[in-house]
């Protein structure tokens, strides 16, 4: 991912589906000069990290 789509998920009130390692995450903030993100995990939001920009996906949320 990169460092303007993740601010925009970041902004946005709409919830991205966002992936770290296959974890559904919530972007917190976005460090555009070391590329990094911090983050928590949908499930546990009591632990948050910074991890690397490129460790995060995000998936096409799919309508049937």
């Amino acid at each position: 991912m990169n460092v303007q789509r993740a601010q925009e998920i970041a902004s946005s009130p709409v919830m991205a589906n966002v992936l770290c390692d296959g974890i559904p995450i919530y972007i917190q903030h976005v460090n555009e000069q070391s590329e990094t993100v911090r983050i928590y995990a949908l499930n546990k939001p009591e632990e948050e990290r910074e991890v690397p920009l490129y460790s995060l996906t995000e998936e096409e949320l799919t309508s049937e």
